[in-house]
């Protein structure tokens, strides 16, 4: 039974190796561009637009009305990032219904690498729309005794992300091989289709956690920016500006 997407190895050269996970990482990217770019290269400003268009409207106005609801600020400026982040992690999940397709995501090499991108873009955030030394300053609140503190609440918060998505998606194909060996026909689609859900809640979850870990690092400076009125994030407690 193959659990990880590492150990299938299509081609080999010396100490480089063509596995599952870089193939259909690339192979879930390049299907991203294809699809982005089909639904796209027709746009429409009228009343007259293709089911796609209203499809992709709709996906990106809910991407953009869950980052203004988390972060209480204008979502323009996460929607790529945080966006791309759900769109790879479900396309990836989802292709697990086509014959011989091994999820990336079941790989802790692909989670990681994925927690790794949130654990360099929340600083980056933080000191684009506060400053090096408004941020950094962070790191030793209320004390500078709670330096080492916050930096292992940093890298621990990074393994914890990679860790849960490998987890759940390793531990669904787990479940449906035992019950392809037990019962081939039925058990198994049933826990397909539930795997499908599972991995369509990861990807939400995901998305959702590095939306919560930047606007916890930009809360302050849209918070304190100008005497007038302030955004809503300005009402979020001090405590919570940095995990």
């Amino acid at each position: 039974m193959t659990i990880s997407p590492d150990s299938v190895v299509f081609w080999q050269w010396g100490w480089f190796s063509l596995n599952a996970t870089i193939v259909f990482t690339w192979g879930v990217m390049a299907l991203l561009t294809l699809i982005s770019w089909l639904v796209t290269r027709r746009l429409s400003t009228g009343t007259n637009f293709s089911r796609w268009q209203n499809l992709l409207e709709v996906l990106v106005t809910g991407m953009r009305d869950q980052i203004r609801q988390i972060s209480h600020q204008e979502p323009g400026r996460y929607l790529p990032f945080v966006g791309s982040l759900f769109l790879l992690i479900a396309m990836a999940n989802l292709l697990n219904v086509v014959p011989g397709y091994m999820a990336p995501t079941g790989s802790l090499s692909t989670t990681t690498a994925l927690a790794i991108c949130v654990f360099v873009a929340v600083p980056l955030y933080g000191i684009v729309y506060e400053g090096p030394l408004t941020y950094l300053r962070h790191y030793i609140r209320p004390t500078w005794l709670m330096l080492p503190f916050n930096v292992i609440g940093e890298i621990s918060r990074t393994i914890a992300l990679a860790v849960r998505l490998y987890g759940n998606i390793m531990s669904g194909t787990v479940i449906v091989a035992i019950l392809l060996s037990l019962t081939p026909y039925f058990f198994p689609v049933v826990m397909q289709l539930l795997g499908l859900l599972t991995g369509m809640i990861q990807a939400y979850i995901f998305a959702v956690l590095a939306m919560v870990y930047i606007a916890s690092a930009t809360s302050v400076r849209q918070g304190n920016r100008g005497s007038g009125n302030p955004p809503q994030s300005a009402s979020e407690p001090q405590g919570e500006q940095h995990g």
